[in-house]
């Protein structure tokens, strides 16, 4: 690949510094997915120019215009404080014709709604829980016949686990009802239901536009998790290093799956993708049952690029190190057809 200017898109408050020597691993953690992409692509010979983005999109215009850049690197969560606006600045790049790495503004919006996102995928033949949306506003909180306990109730938009705790988990109406008006209330979105599975966390990352690539089926562990607790990735399982290492958090290699499984696995993950519209890369995270069932729980676009994160750890499996792998996405980028491109 040529040497490249890459105009790297991240919030302000996790521009990285220029090295992490010295910092602990809980003070460089906020920053570094962002550091380690910015530090690589430098490594790489490439020309790298981070950009805090919070809500101006100017600045993203200001940026092209003083440094042509070649691509545009996506590391934006959010925008104005509100995750499902991400879409909005790739909609932006699209509309000034400026390459950019990971998924697409329709894949985006498709994904982040997790109703939406399963209605997609069942008919695709994907399985996916049984679910029902509380929307804000709502008077009343009924929960549907149909709809049987125990559930877990989320926010119908937000990804990372926002709002996700052990509670989550109800087994009565009450707690249904207390549950959701936390999701509107708290989080401020409208919140989803859905059957609550037992079973392992299994997840596959996908690459590709059109053709895709799969990667090791992975799977999170959390051998010492309190008993009786809800095997679940709440917020203070993804983002609490303290509470990680409480509970031996660990995702590595799945195993002693059946080779029809693991096929089976990745037919879904390929389906799901392709329903979804997404592009450059994702990550699709499955419920597996006791009795050997699959479930799509969500697909994540634009997942984690941390080296040694599940996602770059899955490439590392398949032979894709982290120089390769941000390589391979870059192409993506590049590859990628714009809308209204001839």
């Amino acid at each position: 690949m040529t040497r490249m200017r890459i105009l790297v898109l991240m919030h302000p408050d996790f521009m990285p510094p220029a090295s992490i020597e010295g910092l602990s691993e809980p003070e460089y953690a906020p920053f570094k997915t962002e550091f380690d992409v910015v530090a690589t692509l430098r490594d790489m010979g490439h020309e790298v120019i981070p950009l805090g983005v919070t809500n101006d999109l100017g600045v993203i215009e200001r940026a092209v215009r003083e440094h042509k850049p070649h691509i545009a690197f996506n590391l934006l969560e959010e925008l104005a404080g509100v995750g499902v606006f991400d879409s909005h600045v790739v909609a932006y790049l699209e509309s000034i014709r400026l390459p950019y790495t990971g998924c697409n503004p329709r894949g985006l919006m498709l994904a982040h709604n997790k109703a939406v996102s399963k209605i997609l995928c069942k008919h695709h033949r994907v399985p996916a829980p049984r679910f029902h949306v509380f929307p804000q506003g709502q008077r009343t909180v009924r929960r549907p016949p149909r709809l049987g306990f125990p559930l877990i109730v989320k926010s119908l938009t937000e990804e990372g686990s926002i709002g996700i705790a052990e509670a989550s988990v109800v087994d009565n109406d009450e707690k249904l009802e207390q549950r959701v008006r936390f999701i509107h209330e708290k989080v401020g979105t409208d919140a989803i239901a859905e059957q609550y599975l037992e079973g392992r966390e299994l997840y596959i990352g996908v690459l590709g536009n059109l053709r895709l690539t799969t990667l090791p089926v992975w799977e999170m562990h959390w051998p010492n998790l309190r008993p009786g607790a809800p095997k679940i990735a709440t917020t203070k399982v993804k983002w609490d290093l303290a509470y990680q290492k409480k509970i031996g958090l660990e995702t590595r290699p799945a195993e002693d799956l059946p080779d029809e499984l693991e096929n089976l696995l990745v037919r879904y993950s390929k389906r799901v993708y392709k329903a979804l519209q997404l592009s450059g890369y994702a990550r699709l995270d499955f419920r597996l049952t006791e009795e050997g069932k699959p479930y799509l729980l969500e697909a994540n676009p634009n997942p984690q690029l941390a080296y040694g994160e599940d996602f770059a750890e899955s490439a590392h499996a398949a032979g894709m190190d982290y120089e390769p792998l941000l390589r391979r996405i870059l192409s993506l980028g590049q590859r990628y057809r714009l809308v209204g491109q001839a």
